[in-house]
C-alpha cells in the first residue's frame, strides 16, 4: 500500500500546549521505519506549521479560533493535493479539528466527505454551550454547523456545513462522557453510534458496523486517542479514560478494518500528548505497531 504522512502540530485549539508535539513523538517512535518495513510505499510530506495552545483573553468560549481557522484551511489544501497520489494519507495531530480539514480536502476530492469519528466524546459542544473554550471538542458541532457554533469555522470551507448527519458516524463513544447538549444535537440529528462496548467487546465486527451506517463512498476515519483505556495506553491529552475504552491491540484491529476498506482515503489522529506518553515507554511504540498493522494486509 502507498502510505503518506503528513503532521499537523497544532494545539492552539486543544486544552493546553503538548498536542502539538504528537507528530514528532510518533515518528520518533518509529512510525516511518514501521510502515516500510511493512513493506508500504512510504511518502513522508512532512509537517505544516506549528501553531501552539496559549490563553486567549479576548475569546475565551472559542479560544484561539483564528488560529485554528487558518490550521484547518492549511490542512485541507495540502491533503487534497496528497490525496491524488493514491493510497492511503496519515495525518498526524495535533488538535482533533484535523478531523474537519481532512474531510475538507476528501470534499474536493471525492465531491462528499464521509466521516467514521473515532472517539470517546462527541465534540458537539459550541463555544454557546460550554465555558470550556477548548475547540477540540467542538469540531463535528461545527462540522455539521450547529446552532451556537463560531461562524468563522463553521464556514471556513464554504456557505454549506462540510458533514450532514448521515455522512458522520461515531464509534466508540461512550455517552456518559458527553454533556447533555451533545447527546440532545446527536438525537435530534439522529447521528448513528457504535458505542465503545462493542469497540471493546468486538472491534473489528463494531468497526464493519460503522462501516455500513455511512453511505457507500470514499470515507476517512479519524481517532482521538482518548477513546483508549489511559492505563493501557497514557497518550491523551484528557487523563479521564482509565479502565475504560479499547487497548491499543484492539484499536488496531478496528483500524485495520476501516484502512482497508476499498473506499478509505486515509486516517487522522489526535489529542495526543507525549508527555503523558513518558510514563509508560511502551504506549507511543505500541500506538506505531497499531497503525502499521492497520495500514497491512
Amino acid at each position: 500500500m502507498k502510505v503518506t504522512v503528513l503532521g499537523v502540530p497544532d494545539s492552539a485549539g486543544a486544552y493546553c500546549v503538548g498536542v502539538e508535539d504528537g507528530p514528532t513523538a510518533v515518528r520518533e517512535a518509529g512510525l516511518l521505519d514501521a510502515l516500510a518495513g511493512a513493506g508500504h510505499e512510504l511518502n513522508d510530506a512532512g509537517d505544516l506549521i506549528m501553531r501552539r495552545w496559549k490563553p486567549d483573553h479576548a475569546h475565551p468560549r472559542a479560544q484561539n479560533l483564528p488560529d485554528e481557522v487558518d490550521a484547518a484551511r492549511e490542512l485541507a489544501d495540502a491533503a487534497s493535493e496528497l490525496l491524488e497520489y493514491g493510497g492511503r494519507l496519515l495525518v498526524l495531530g495535533g488538535s482533533c479539528l484535523v478531523a474537519l480539514g481532512l474531510s475538507a480536502a476528501v470534499a474536493r476530492h471525492s465531491g462528499r466527505p464521509r466521516l467514521v469519528y473515532i472517539d470517546r466524546h462527541l465534540d458537539l459542544n459550541t463555544p454557546a454551550s460550554t465555558e470550556q473554550g477548548s475547540l477540540s471538542w467542538m469540531g463535528m458541532a461545527h462540522a455539521l454547523r450547529i446552532e451556537g457554533a463560531a461562524t468563522e469555522l463553521a464556514e471556513a470551507f464554504g456557505p454549506d456545513p462540510l458533514l450532514i448527519p448521515e455522512e458522520l458516524v461515531y464509534l466508540g463513544v461512550s455517552e456518559g462522557q458527553s454533556t447533555e447538549w451533545e447527546r440532545r444535537q446527536r438525537e435530534v440529528l439522529a447521528v448513528p453510534l457504535v458505542p465503545q462496548s462493542e469497540l471493546v467487546a468486538d472491534p473489528a465486527a463494531a468497526a464493519q458496523r460503522a462501516l455500513g451506517l455511512l453511505p457507500a463512498g470514499p470515507f476517512v476515519a479519524h481517532v482521538d486517542v482518548d477513546v483508549l483505556d489511559f492505563l493501557d495506553a497514557p497518550l491523551a491529552e484528557d487523563t479521564n479514560g482509565a479502565n475504560s475504552g479499547p487497548t491499543l491491540e484492539q484499536l488496531g484491529i478496528a483500524l485495520r478494518e476501516l484502512a482497508q476498506a476499498p473506499h478509505c482515503l486515509g486516517l487522522s489522529v489526535g489529542q495526543l500528548n507525549p508527555a503523558h506518553a513518558d510514563a509508560d515507554p511502551t504506549a507511543l511504540p505500541r500506538l506505531v505497531d497499531a497503525l502499521t498493522f492497520a495500514f497491512s494486509n
